[in-house]
């Protein structure tokens, strides 16, 4: 369906893709996976026609559609949430104009011989073929069930979409793509501001209704769901296997040692060979035997082995300092605004220690329990924190508050104090800047670099409670692995909002549940905790 032929991007002096060449195939489901400036994002756009400044080729087969789902874009604010969404059916809205129109047009007019009337005729019939193809579809509940499997609820279809966040507007446009169901859907980060439960729903869409697809996303769990193969972007190169992710890291990794193992029996054969030319060099009756070694050496095809990138950010949080037995105790806290009630009566005792998760639809109330805790929205009821409590407090939008002016250094500078101050440059190392990073604004960097910004400023204090809002967003997979490893080995008492299913695994042990107007525990992982919400449904 599309062939990507002979690609290369450069940027500067530095080659981002070096002369790839792959296929995507009707019903492939593809992972594009690779650390934060791989060229993911490129890539994609670069399919979607967005970025035209390559060397190579990109081909199509004819009448190929190509719908693209970016992680930032301008939405419209004039109309309903359902009337936008159904702007993905306007090309069938505008055939119907465009039928009824032609049918006005056979009944008025009187030149039956003439080739324009023939051809009114052709366009009529060939209209009706095209609308024929679709005729059946109940456009509305196609739209209503997209709207409410990503978490709208019937009483927001009505609402104009000027009323809702910039992450409610991206369900929109994601749920238009998916009604258009085009032949190549390309999805960058799909699920960045989605729930567990519309995580859920996309899933079941992309494996049941879609096409072929070519993802990017950081959520482990989701891409192993929904893809057949992977595409991983490194150091200018691809790795392609028929596989999801999870199977592809198993046969990468065997594919690079059965190459170390024939790299090493290769080095052993050459070391021979030149010992055997350096032996008999000087040997008259030894001359032809030695061509023809030297012979042997300069036609041998060397093995190569795959290069590994190993730049990794390396997080250890501070030591925290001892806390009370319970950080954290929450009696009886209701939550609204003005009249509308987020959640009421929740009640939340946690220990030191403790690593516990929040979760549920977006909307449900988990950001403003969070802000209650910190103190920045008022509530009624009590929220007492235990003795010695030091709060650190990553915030959905932690990344925005960065001021863009400063560079990368500034911004570290001016938070870090004490000897701490003269380590700066090996601070900003161990998270993937170099010194020529670190002198950037702010406002050049991209979402995961910012990420990677604000979670330093985070580490630079010790804390022994930490609440952290949706921290693993625009973080490449490997890095959110260190990360979740830092949380694990982190000897304080830790607060995650998340939907990410494979960060929270083995992670937290609660899980305290906003839905339906109140709080509800539930004890175990949050594998255990999905699988009892699905046997509940």
């Amino acid at each position: 369906m599309l062939i990507v032929d002979s690609l290369k991007v450069e940027l500067g002096d530095r080659t981002l893709f070096d002369n790839i060449s792959y296929i995507i195939n009707d019903k492939d489901k593809i992972a594009l996976v690779g650390k934060n400036g791989a060229g993911k994002s490129t890539m994609l756009k670069i399919l979607a026609g967005v970025n035209t400044h390559y060397k190579g080729t990109i081909t199509a087969s004819d009448g190929t559609t190509v719908g693209y789902l970016p992680q930032v874009m301008k939405i419209a604010d004039e109309r309903t949430v359902r009337e936008e969404a159904s702007q993905a059916f306007a090309h069938i809205f505008e055939l119907e104009k465009q039928i009824e129109e032609m049918n006005r047009q056979i009944e008025t007019r009187t030149d039956y011989e003439s080739d324009d009337y023939a051809k009114l005729i052709d366009d009529f019939t060939h209209a009706h073929e095209r609308l024929a193809t679709v005729e059946g579809i109940n456009f509305e509940g196609e739209v209503e069930k997209a709207l409410m499997g990503l978490g709208f609820k019937r009483s927001d279809l009505d609402r104009p979409t000027s009323e809702f966040s910039g992450g409610w507007r991206m369900r929109i446009e994601l749920a238009k793509l998916l009604l258009r169901n085009p032949d190549v859907l390309l999805l960058d980060e799909p699920t960045n501001h989605l729930d567990i439960e519309s995580i859920g729903w996309l899933e079941e869409f992309i494996n049941t209704q879609s096409k072929a697809v070519v993802l990017i996303s950081h959520d482990r769990a989701f891409i192993d769901a929904v893809t057949n193969r992977t595409i991983e972007l490194t150091l200018g190169r691809i790795y392609d296997y028929k596989v999801n992710y999870s199977k592809y890291l198993e046969l990468r990794q065997e594919r690079r040692q059965q190459q170390i193992h024939a790299w090493e029996a290769q080095q052993k054969q050459i070391q021979e060979i030149e010992e055997f030319i350096e032996r008999f060099r000087a040997q008259a009756a030894k001359a032809v035997l030695v061509q023809s070694r030297i012979r042997q050496l300069e036609k041998m095809e060397r093995v190569e082995i795959d290069e590994e990138d190993k730049a990794h950010i390396r997080i250890r949080f501070q030591p925290a300092t001892r806390s009370g037995n319970y950080p954290l105790t929450v009696d009886n806290v209701t939550k609204k605004y003005d009249d509308y009630l987020v959640f009421s009566n929740a009640n939340l005792m946690i220990s030191r220690g403790e690593k516990i998760a929040l979760a549920g639809r977006n909307g449900e109330g988990k950001s403003s329990f969070v802000k209650c805790v910190m103190g920045e929205t008022p509530y009624n009821g009590s929220i007492m924190l235990g003795h010695n409590v030091q709060i650190g407090y990553f915030a959905q939008n932690q990344a925005q508050l960065l001021d863009e002016d400063m560079t990368v250094f500034e911004t570290i500078d001016q938070v870090a104090q004490g000897d701490i101050r003269t380590q700066i440059r090996n601070i900003l190392g161990a998270f993937m800047f170099n010194k020529d990073d670190s002198e950037k604004k702010v406002k050049v960097l991209s979402g995961g670099e910012r990420t990677r910004l604000a979670m330093i400023k985070l580490l630079l204090e010790p804390v022994n409670l930490l609440i952290l809002d949706e921290p693993t967003n625009h973080l490449d997979l490997r890095t959110k692995e260190i990360l979740k490893q830092a949380l694990m080995d982190y000897d304080g008492t830790v607060i995650l909002v998340s939907h990410d299913r494979d960060f929270l695994d083995g992670l937290v042990t609660r899980v305290f549940e906003f839905a339906d107007k109140k709080v509800t525990e539930h004890i175990g992982s949050i594998k255990e905790f999905l699988a009892k919400k699905k046997t509940l449904s």
